[in-house]
């Protein structure tokens, strides 16, 4: 299965949350077939924002969403 990622953004309430204002308003850069464009993608749309504190851009593994076995364990995982 390819690691396929998908970056998007928007205008968020606070920064430091992924609480986007406008769902309909999402701008959807695209979906890349690795980390390394999708992280040059991600970059391009933040610069174009830079001064404006309220838009965000974000990277989501999909390949995770689809298959989250492929995932490592965290550190504590098992330990119940």
């Amino acid at each position: 299965m390819s690691k396929l990622h998908l970056v998007f953004g928007g205008r968020v309430a606070d920064p430091m949350t992924l609480d986007f204002n406008d769902l309909e308003s999402i701008h959807i850069v695209g979906i890349f077939p690795d980390y390394k464009s999708a992280e040059k993608a991600w970059r391009a749309a933040a610069q174009r924002t830079v001064d404006d504190a309220e838009m965000k851009y974000v990277v989501v593994h999909l390949h995770r969403l689809v298959q989250p076995d492929l995932m490592a364990p965290g550190p504590g995982a098992g330990a119940e």
